[in-house]
């Protein structure tokens, strides 16, 4: 086996067996943000929710979590299906199910609850 290959079989097993990770890494490697520190300032704004609860950068997601983000005027609701350290491109989309995509007027208050 060669050294690339052993690596990318490392990184899947780590991969494999993660069942918890940060949100703010999180939302990063799903691509659900572009750069990790914009995905910790949507958590210190509380535009984002995980299980109905506001979001810290450090708070933990898992397979199952329902997040709900606030991205401009949209509001995102999307489960969690898998953790995985590493992701590339086309595997991110496999990390995470969008529910709901709406449209939100964010001058009134909103908690991300419907």
């Amino acid at each position: 086996m060669s050294s690339i290959n052993f690596i990318a079989a490392v990184r899947q097993t780590i991969s494999d067996t993660m069942s918890v990770m940060r949100i703010d890494k999180y939302l990063k490697v799903s691509r659900l943000t572009k750069r990790r520190e914009t995905a910790k300032e949507l958590c210190d704004d509380g535009d984002v929710f995980i299980n109905g609860k506001t979001a810290k950068p450090m708070s933990e997601v898992s397979v199952g979590d329902e997040l709900v983000l606030l991205l401009g005027k949209h509001k995102v609701t999307a489960r969690v299906l898998t953790v995985r350290e590493f992701a590339r491109k086309d595997e991110a989309k496999e990390m995470y199910e969008i529910l709901k995509d709406e449209i939100i007027n964010r001058g009134g208050e909103d908690n991300g609850q419907s």
